[in-house]
């Protein structure tokens, strides 16, 4: 059977540890030390929660074949914890203005690389499910930080597998800067006309002999649905709302 985790503190659950609903049934999200009678217990936010949970590091040491510290449970939660439900909507970062201060600067940082970096990384999954990943020159077309327009070759073997399977992730680099974001997401192959004329510019007859209308020319739409950076030594994930 699988393990499944509190969305809330991340302690593993099982049928004795459930917490429960309004009505008294059991909960299959949280844990009873969380969620009782259909609310949180705690009203905290996700930093508190991991304050509270770093005090059972003991309890935690004794399944670990090497002891961890305080610190380095923590650092581990901080990974761990934006992942988890009941702290997601905390990460989501708004077209707008990000509801977190802590993301307040990752939409401008999303915005720089795609637009500065000359390369960005695209990862499809193969027939055999594995991921694949090529470099490719930076997107044409931006729209915020949820969607990037990309030229691509229709008859490239990138292509072929965004067609059985749309799940894909785009991954910025700035090597100097020591930053990394990755966006998840899925990518749509475009072969109409208003797609390809968006996107075009002079030049492209090099790589596209026939034109706009080469049918060896087309678009790749990535539409971005959560993400992760790593920047100062720290990585935070989020997700776009």
């Amino acid at each position: 059977m699988e393990l499944k985790f509190c969305q809330s503190c991340g302690m593993p659950l099982t049928e004795e540890l459930l917490g429960t609903n309004a009505d008294g049934s059991k909960n299959k999200e949280y844990c009873i030390y969380c969620y009782k009678d259909g609310k949180f217990v705690q009203n905290c936010t996700m930093d508190e929660m991991i304050e509270h949970c770093s005090q059972f590091v003991g309890e935690v040491n004794k399944g670990l074949p090497q002891p961890i510290t305080r610190e380095e449970y923590i650092g581990q939660m901080k990974m761990y914890f934006p992942h988890l439900k009941r702290w997601r909507k905390e990460m989501t970062i708004n077209e707008a203005v990000p509801k977190n201060p802590v993301l307040a600067g990752v939409k401008d940082l999303i915005a720089k690389m795609a637009d500065t970096l000359p390369v960005t990384y695209i990862s499809s999954v193969d027939e055999e499910g594995f991921p694949c990943t090529k470099a490719m020159l930076s997107p044409r077309v931006r729209e915020g930080i949820k969607t990037f327009f990309f030229t691509t070759n229709t008859f490239s073997l990138r292509v072929a597998h965004y067609k059985a399977n749309p799940k894909a992730s785009i991954y910025f680099c700035d090597a100097k800067g020591f930053k990394g974001m990755m966006l998840r997401g899925t990518m749509e192959v475009l072969t109409d006309a208003k797609s390809k004329e968006m996107i075009w510019r002079d030049g492209d007859t090099q790589y596209y002999p026939g034109g706009v209308t080469d049918p060896n020319y087309c678009v790749l739409k990535f539409t971005a649905t959560d993400g992760r950076f790593y920047s100062d030594f720290y990585p935070r994930s989020f997700v776009i709302g």
